[in-house]
């Protein structure tokens, strides 16, 4: 039967239709729905879990594939990272049940980071990559990649990219889930689950006589097709085959096309078929030039006398994502009849940029006015995180003056106060990645007695990648009701003494919390507690009292929320915007923003 499915979707249906019974990952914008799609689907047979963080998941997912189950890990390119120390392993040591890990790339990148290129990943680890081109495609690949996984008894990544994780289209899918075996559970084999050096010198052995066959087996893969005739050749992977195919719409040609699906192990057996009847190739992908030195290898390797373009001569950008339009523009440079693109029409000049913005009524904004306000005067260093929270480094708050990675503000901040110890130092961390990726770096402060200012902003949900659950909710992806963890009780534990909780809205109480922080030393915390705007029924809006207003725009200075404007010269409140937190009216000079009723 046929479902409109957005890829994420795909992708979880087809790992559902492929038998997993255990899925865990971390939420990463755009793979988050992968995950919420399989718990959607309640079957009984799989077990679905939010994981503390990427290397947690990986971890629970290989003990599963130990004990024969299929398992799927689902996390972003910078996830990734975190999980690559025991992927690095696992590679080497490998699976009994089929595991394969989804990895959603970023190009852009539109809400990450870096542009890291996961097929690139898959070259260093050693590990197989599949790279779907559309949502038709990734159903049926995933399942795929399961089979490959099982047979060769090793994780398999999976590279989708954004515009195949949020593009839509109808698929035609299994109108059920086939019946799989139930899996045997785990057989006690420490020569094979206890890796040692000289297991990892013969496994490694194992892999490079492995994966030339698997790169052979893919030559006949499916979605790997060499197509056309003539001198000239596209060579296209991921998303830009989708793109290519759009932007060759109209013209009639003659050229060879190879769809590359598998970019490693290489279709070398495809690629050199290709390369003994072209004599010049364009090369289209994102992000990296991956297809592109595979086939300047075979060039070398079977001394062909074949031009290759692409990334590497400036044929295509060498980052970000690709368009059709960008396409045409290089398919014009390479082919001699392709008509020329249209030259794009004038813009309109003058628009006012939209810059991202911390939501109106967002707790976050009252935590970093009430610390900006303490400090007013001192020499501080504000160190922030990924989150909603890194936007606190837009005007006018300007307060987040690092950003490296998740939990990095905790460390980043201990190095700073070394080097200076006149600066007051502020890590900011959200209540979700403190749980992935904080802690670690708090007992390394108070382990190396550091003089810094914890603010751990807890806004009782993990925001930035669509609310999802965490230890300090109380709640699982499985629907059931777990112990709240405490991120009282885990600081007192580390060894942090002075720890202090307040609500970021009451803005007084939050001022005085951090003046008297700042008076002491070590390590101290302050846990900023107020839920997501999200996630609660907002208040009723302010109310603005245009006699009292003298126009002095402070509240629209000072905090930048979106709900307020002005409007002939007086402060103005956009009633379908506020959620009626009310701090604008603690910082009014002249009372005139109140609470309705009070």
């Amino acid at each position: 039967m046929k479902q409109f499915l957005m890829g994420n979707e795909a992708i979880a249906l087809g790992a559902c239709h492929a038998g997993v019974r255990l899925v865990a990952g971390y939420p990463g914008t755009p793979s988050t729905e992968i995950l919420e799609s399989v718990a959607k689907q309640k079957d009984p047979d799989i077990y679905v879990e939010w994981s503390v963080n990427e290397k947690a998941a990986l971890e629970v997912a290989a003990g599963a594939a130990y004990s024969g189950a299929r398992t799927l890990v689902t996390m972003k390119q910078v996830g990734l990272n975190v999980a690559s120390d025991p992927l690095m392993s696992l590679a080497y040591v490998g699976v009994k049940g089929g595991m394969v890990v989804v990895v959603a790339d970023d190009p852009g990148p539109i809400s990450s980071q870096t542009e890291q290129d996961t097929r690139t990943f898959a070259s260093y680890s050693k590990l197989p990559v599949f790279d779907p081109s559309s949502p038709e495609e990734a159903y049926q690949m995933i399942q795929d990649a399961f089979t490959l996984s099982e047979e060769e008894g090793t994780p398999v990544l999976f590279r989708p990219t954004t515009r195949v994780c949020h593009s839509c289209a109808d698929i035609e899918v299994l109108d059920q889930k086939p019946v799989f075996p139930e899996p045997e559970g785990f057989i006690r084999d420490t020569a094979r689950f206890v890796i040692f050096p000289k297991a990892s010198y013969q496994n490694h052995l194992r892999i490079e006589k492995r994966n030339p066959l698997i790169g052979k087996r893919f030559s006949s893969y499916r979605y790997n097709t060499l197509t056309g005739k003539g001198k000239k050749a596209l060579v296209t992977g991921g998303i830009s085959t989708a793109y290519a195919r759009e932007a060759l719409l109209g013209y009639e040609g003659e050229f060879l096309h190879l769809c590359v699906a598998t970019p490693f192990p290489f279709p070398e057996e495809l690629g050199r078929k290709l390369l003994n009847e072209a004599d010049e190739v364009l090369v289209l992908e994102e992000l990296d030039p991956v297809l592109e030195k595979a086939l300047i290898f075979l060039c070398g390797k079977y001394h062909l006398n074949v031009t290759i373009h692409g990334k590497l001569d400036g044929f295509v950008p060498a980052a970000g994502e690709n368009s059709v339009e960008i396409l045409k523009n290089a398919m014009y440079e390479f082919f001699d009849d392709f008509p020329r693109p249209p030259i794009p029409e004038a813009v309109l000049e003058d628009l006012p940029v939209r810059p991202p913005v911390l939501c109106a009524g967002c707790p976050h904004r009252a935590s970093f006015y009430a610390v900006k306000q303490a400090m007013k005067g001192r020499k501080a260093v504000f160190c922030g995180d990924i989150g909603c929270y890194t936007l606190g480094n837009a005007m006018p708050l300007d307060m987040v003056d690092t950003c490296l990675c998740m939990g990095a503000d905790v460390t980043i901040a201990q190095g700073i106060r070394r080097v200076d110890p006149d600066t007051t130092c502020f890590s900011f961390i959200g209540d979700s990645t403190f749980f992935a990726s904080g802690i670690t770096g708090v007992v390394n402060a108070v382990y190396n007695q550091s003089d810094i200012i914890l603010i751990v902003l807890d806004n009782s949900t993990t925001a930035m990648t669509g609310h999802q659950p965490h230890p300090g909710t109380g709640q699982t992806m499985m629907g059931t009701i777990s112990e709240k963890i405490s991120i009282e009780k885990i600081l007192t534990a580390i060894g942090v003494t002075s720890i202090r909780t307040v609500d970021p809205l009451n803005y007084k109480a939050a001022v005085k919390a951090v003046a008297d922080a700042a008076k002491e030393k070590g390590v101290r915390a302050i846990i900023f507690r107020s839920p997501c705007i999200a996630v609660v029924k907002p208040e009723k809006p302010v109310v603005i009292d245009r006699e009292k207003c003298v126009g002095c725009k402070k509240c629209i200075r000072d905090l930048g929320c979106p709900a307020l404007m002005m409007n002939d010269n007086k402060a103005s409140v956009e009633e379908s915007l506020c959620t009626g937190c009310g701090l604008c009216s603690q910082i009014c000079p002249t009372s005139a923003i109140s609470k309705e009723g009070k």
